[in-house]
């Protein structure tokens, strides 16, 4: 659903987010081991998400990326797709530029009310809900 640039992006906001409820900073060469991530291509996400202040980057010794705590419940998930894929669920799931109500592609209306859903979870959840469940063991991220 996500491009794969996505896809890192949520998956490193996560474990970023992880390393730093333990006030930890995490490096490049982590971050890119432990969502297995070419580096060159995840210092790429990372200095886009450090542009959009989704995470921040400390420079020097003891330095690497992190994630405000008390952030943690203002970044919702829509932010970070949308730093990644733009307004990818507002767009015509067949690729037409002038799908609409008035003017349907042949799957505007079967797909209308599954994007109006997965808009709401989107931008409605937050980065720190996906981590408290993480922690929790709900659910697992192969880090």
């Amino acid at each position: 659903m996500f491009s794969k640039t996505c896809e890192y992006a949520i998956r490193s906001c996560i474990y970023i987010a992880s390393q730093s409820l333990n006030d930890k900073r995490v490096s490049l060469i982590d971050v890119s081991q432990k969502i297995e991530s070419p580096e060159a291509f995840t210092s790429k996400i990372l200095q886009k998400m450090v542009k959009a202040n989704i995470i921040r980057s400390i420079k020097g010794p003891g330095g690497g990326f992190l994630i405000d705590k008390d952030q943690l419940s203002n970044i919702k998930i829509n932010t970070i797709i949308e730093t990644f894929d733009g307004n990818v669920l507002h767009q015509c799931s067949l690729g037409l530029p002038n799908c609409s109500d008035e003017f349907p592609c042949p799957f505007h209306h079967k797909y209308k009310s599954v994007k109006i859903n997965l808009l709401k979870i989107f931008t409605t959840t937050t980065l720190g809900e996906l981590l408290q469940d993480y922690e929790e063991g709900t659910t697992f991220l192969k880090i």
